[in-house]
């Protein structure tokens, strides 16, 4: 009997065992992972792909016992994957609208955002292009297909038709140009999309009468030989708010000062609320080391770095 009573035992053990390493009734299994270890996937916005190959690289050093799996999409992508709960963590140029989140709560998760940046809009040409400063006016009648020939907003030019270019159907910087200067309106028949920035980059640099639209953080990191090589073969437009105003090229200062129209935040937003590798990326990113990282990059911390300077005197 009491052979029997052990082997009833030893099953007992062994079924609670595999009960409770499968997460209990459910059959969901524990996270393993913390802040600075474990796995987790993020999608990123592909126009920040630049810098955070760097925040990956850097806290991958830092971390060695933790593994950020990074997937760089269009923004409408992206935040799919977060409501399909593919990824923990989105980087968009834009926090969540109260329908988006509406849409986590109903499953009885509450997002957190956490703005890391300001970027903005680049808008190049070729450098063969004339013009070099335009107003926020005549963007939005190239963007509605009103202004559709170089001619109309510079009687001397011979360069024809206006393309005007995007990285992505569903990009950010689509969604931003259409929503905050089109209102919403559709964009002209002259309007078009290619794969990604720098796409939209050798579009430019081979077609004379071409208008591109880009993350600034792509041509922004001048210490960045890429950067250097891109800064060749285009170039970046000044934009006024009107035809009163001076223009101003997409630099940290104008950005900052809003002087320059086309700014907006960027956003790390977090599905995961407990404290896991999802919450220690995005903390790592809105620290003082990745907050480094985005004001080599050309674009502006959300937190400003403090530089502290040791004066003496005698």
């Amino acid at each position: 009997m009491l052979k029997q009573l052990n082997k009833y035992t030893v099953v007992a053990i062994v079924a609670a065992a595999v009960f409770f390493a499968c997460g209990g009734p459910g059959g969901k299994s524990e996270p393993t992972d913390t802040p600075t270890s474990g796995e987790v996937n993020i999608v990123v916005d592909e126009s920040f792909a630049r810098l955070f190959d760097t925040q990956l690289y850097t806290f991958h050093s830092i971390y060695p016992n933790a593994k950020v799996h990074a997937d760089y999409l269009a923004e409408a992508e992206a935040l799919d994957k977060m409501i399909n709960d593919s990824c923990k963590v989105v980087v968009m140029c834009r926090d969540l609208t109260k329908a988006e989140r509406k849409q986590f709560e109903s499953k009885n998760i509450f997002p957190i955002s956490t703005k890391i940046a300001e970027d903005a809009i680049a808008i190049i040409v070729n450098p063969e292009n004339p013009d070099s400063l335009l107003t926020v006016d005549k963007i939005k009648s190239i963007l509605m297909g009103n202004d559709s020939l170089w001619s109309q907003l510079n009687k001397s030019s011979q360069l024809g038709k206006i393309n005007a270019v995007f990285d992505n159907k569903g990009s950010a910087n689509a969604r931003y140009m259409q929503d905050s200067l089109l209102a919403g309106k559709a964009f002209g028949s002259n309007v078009f999309a290619v794969n990604s920035n720098p796409e939209v980059i050798e579009y430019v640099s081979k077609n004379k009468n071409a208008i591109g639209f880009l993350s600034v953080n792509w041509i922004s990191d001048l210490d960045d030989p890429r950067v250097q090589s891109f800064l060749k073969t285009i170039k970046v437009l000044e934009i006024a708010k009107d035809s009163n105003n001076d223009g101003y090229k997409p630099y940290q200062a104008y950005i900052k000062t809003k002087e320059y129209p086309f700014s907006r935040d960027v956003y790390m937003i977090n599905r995961q609320t407990r404290a896991g590798l999802g919450m220690g990326f995005v903390s790592f990113v809105a620290g003082d080391k990745g907050q480094l990282m985005i004001l080599k990059a050309g674009l502006i911390p959300a937190i400003a770095p403090v530089r502290l300077v040791q004066v003496n005197v005698e």
